[in-house]
């Protein structure tokens, strides 16, 4: 693998940072602030709609951009975003600067994937891009414990601005590392690319990285209060386990490129089914400490597994039915993963405060994966039924 893709990773690691490490410091956040716990939580919704909305708009606007440069300018707005969160004197300029952290985020991830298939032969694009997405996933490892460990210590806007130096040290990564000559796509027009949004194939994509992505997030999202009062895990404990769940994500995701390099479509298949089997495996043995660690290793390894397979799917099917907007649709699965997130994360509350109760997360969350199966299946006959047609044409 080229050294380009460790300084993808490493801007990957400070952008996955700073969008998961406010999930850690909002009671910080809203004591600092004088503001209710909810309203601080709108730092974390608000990040998420910025990367959902503004990733694909972006891309589409910039796709005339030479692809390095471009880069340089998204970790340079980056940067900028988590200073002004740094030395935001209120609670509307922390919200406007994550905001302009979350543009660059989108845009980065998108632009992002389709220059590390192209650093790398063919059979190995999948690999590249989980390369890349490591740096987003060992950012839960290790990144966010310890952005909140500096804010719970220094105050939540030094975490701001060592996120900050992290987004600095990824952009020389990038100038120094990424070559100067990449492919460069044609810029189709701004409408031409929005009429990725009309294309079946495409959209079919869209949902599959939504519900079989998201899924987990009906559990995920309320992993460490099902730990505490059906596990019965301390709250040191609990910490522990979460680093070690984020150790697993980490293989999980080298793996999940390597099984999709040449069949994404087959390979997401048998991840979903084995998410699924899991998720709803966890929802009877979350009630004993040893089977759930087993159960939660693999959910763990499974939870990111999907997302190299996802993204290189919705390129490939790209690069067959909308050509001139391959960006723009890398895109709009990026704002996908987003979209699962805050559905699943949704829907998870809703489970939580229903009758079901909070031990029903898991085996709801397995139900959205198995539709991203079913998704993905289908997708899988119409790939089949265009390449019989193309041989009989």
């Amino acid at each position: 693998m080229p050294l380009a893709l460790l300084a993808l990773a490493i801007s990957a690691y400070a952008i996955g940072t700073t969008e998961f490490v406010v999930v850690g410091l909002l009671p910080t956040v809203a004591s600092d602030l004088d503001v209710s716990l909810p309203l601080a939580g709108m730092v974390v919704s608000v990040y998420a709609l910025g990367v959902t909305f503004g990733a694909p708009v972006l891309t589409a606007l910039t796709g005339r951009l030479r692809r390095k440069p471009l880069l340089l300018g998204l970790m340079g707005i980056f940067v900028a975003g988590n200073l002004l969160a740094g030395v935001s004197p209120n609670y509307e300029t922390l919200l406007v600067a994550r905001v302009l952290s979350a543009f660059a985020h989108g845009v980065f991830f998108s632009v992002g994937s389709t220059i590390a298939a192209d650093l790398v032969p063919e059979d190995k694009r999948a690999s590249a891009i989980a390369m890349m997405f490591s740096g987003l996933t060992i950012a839960i490892v290790t990144g966010v414990p310890l952005g909140t460990w500096i804010g719970q210590t220094y105050g939540w806007r030094a975490t701001f601005l060592a996120v900050s130096a992290l987004g600095v040290v990824g952009g020389l990564g990038v100038a120094a590392l990424v070559p100067a000559r990449l492919s460069q796509p044609p810029a189709a027009g701004f409408g031409t690319q929005l009429g990725v949004l009309a294309n079946p194939r495409l959209l079919l994509a869209f949902a599959i990285t939504a519900l079989g992505y998201g899924g987990t997030f009906v559990a995920f999202t309320f992993l460490a209060p099902i730990l505490e009062t059906i596990t019965g895990f301390s709250n040191s404990t609990v910490s522990l386990v979460l680093v070690l769940y984020g150790a697993a994500i980490a293989v999980g995701n080298v793996v999940g490129g390597r099984l999709a390099n040449r069949r994404p479509v087959r390979a997401l298949a048998w991840l979903f089914a084995l998410q699924a089997v899991v998720l709803i495996v966890f929802t009877f043995t979350a009630d004993a400490k040893i089977p759930a660690l087993i159960t939660l290793a693999g959910m763990g390894a499974l939870a990111f597994a999907n997302v190299p397979g996802l993204q290189l799917y919705v390129v490939q099917l790209a690069e067959r039915h909308a050509p001139g907007a391959v960006d723009v649709a890398s895109a709009l699965n990026i704002a996908a993963f987003n979209l699962g997130i805050a559905v699943g994360a949704f829907f998870g509350g809703q489970v939580v405060s229903s009758p079901l109760g909070l031990g029903a997360t898991p085996w709801v969350g397995g139900l959205f994966v198995l539709g991203g199966l079913a998704l993905t299946l289908a997708s899988g006959v119409l790939d089949r039924r265009e390449r019989v047609a193309a041989v009989a044409g």
